[in-house]
């Protein structure tokens, strides 16, 4: 099996980051290392760029990234760990893809309607054709399975048919059709001052996520301001219905104990939030403060991510070179 996955290098990790992909990202790497399988993860910088970011930025962000990465539980000894700018190979092969992929098949992938929104005319024609890199991405290895969530699955069906369109096209079987991985039932982890809105890095109020870099007095400060209801918890999960802030919480308990919302429940049914988030409180730090001290050691050195990301670009180029190669000579291309 070879597993491929990518995630935009937008800084340091928050505790959504964690819980809704990274673990079960370390939990996959672990279970295919001893199947002796190859599982690649990289940072998507090249996707990073489909809208502006300032350079400097960008760079320290995709370091930053790193080194959540590796704090959060991702092995260079059972993974292979690497930026895209590191292998052309993304970036050629994108090109000869987009040659293969249809404008009709672009224009039904939802998530361009979303991000560009009223600015269509205005976005980049890397945000309009992005997932056409996303299957050169995944093409390039050979890849045989794919972690997708709900929002990914489209992209993977336009690898899929832009991956059976060139091998009918050109007369070979080069790209291999990769099957989704639908990861356990992940979290989904919401804002901390608003339950509706998932917690993100763009959220303007630093009170609405924890991040991975965040001290047990703060991780404290903002469970403690976390917005809540006046209602006790109830014994049933249908009895959190309507009530978004405080399933929330519970759901973060929950998944950092490896417990279902109906386990946390049964522990703290008709207790107030008073009693409920010094608990959680307790939970989340014991969890975080080992990944957060690992985390900053590590970007404090660039030179060891860089050497990092270094080494597992030169395995990253050496698996992607033969199909590369396949595709220049399936086209006719001179070299």
């Amino acid at each position: 099996m070879r597993i491929v996955s990518g995630i935009q290098p937008t800084g340091n990790l928050h505790l959504g980051n964690y819980l809704g992909a990274i673990r079960n990202w370390v939990r996959m790497q672990d279970e295919n290392a001893a199947k002796g399988g190859d599982t690649l993860f990289f940072l998507a910088d090249l996707h990073a760029i489909t809208v502006y970011n300032k350079p400097e930025e960008l760079t320290a962000n995709t370091r930053e990234m790193a080194a959540a990465l590796l704090a959060a539980g991702v092995d260079p000894a059972k993974a292979i760990l690497f930026n895209q700018a590191r292998v052309p190979a993304h970036a050629e092969l994108a090109w000869l893809l987009f040659c293969t992929a249809r404008i009709g098949w672009l224009n039904r992938m939802t998530q361009f309607k979303e991000k560009s929104g009223k600015n269509r005319e205005g976005a980049s024609i890397g945000l309009y054709a992005y997932p056409v890199l996303q299957a050169a991405d995944v093409l390039l290895y050979g890849t045989t399975h794919v972690p997708v969530g709900e929002d990914q699955k489209q992209h993977l069906e336009l690898a899929r048919d832009i991956a059976t369109k060139f091998n009918t096209d050109y007369e070979v079987e080069l790209f291999t059709l990769p099957e989704p991985i639908i990861p356990p039932a992940a979290a989904r982890i919401m804002s901390l001052r608003d339950g509706t809105a998932k917690m993100s890095k763009s959220d303007p109020s630093d009170m609405s996520r924890i991040n991975l870099a965040d001290d047990d007095d703060t991780i404290a400060q903002k469970i403690r301001k976390a917005k809540t209801d006046p209602e006790p918890l109830p014994a049933l999960t249908d009895e959190l219905d309507g009530r978004p802030e405080a399933r929330n919480l519970v759901a973060i308990h929950a998944a950092l104990g490896d417990e279902s919302i109906e386990q946390v429940l049964g522990q703290y049914a008709g207790q107030g939030f008073g009693a409920f988030k010094p608990a959680l409180t307790e939970r989340l730090v014991e969890t975080l403060r080992p990944i957060r001290d690992r985390f900053m050691a590590l970007r404090s050195d660039a030179a060891a991510l860089d050497k990092v990301l270094d080494d597992g670009a030169a395995r990253a180029r050496t698996l992607a070179q033969p199909r590369l190669d396949g595709a220049y000579r399936a086209l006719g291309l001179c070299r």
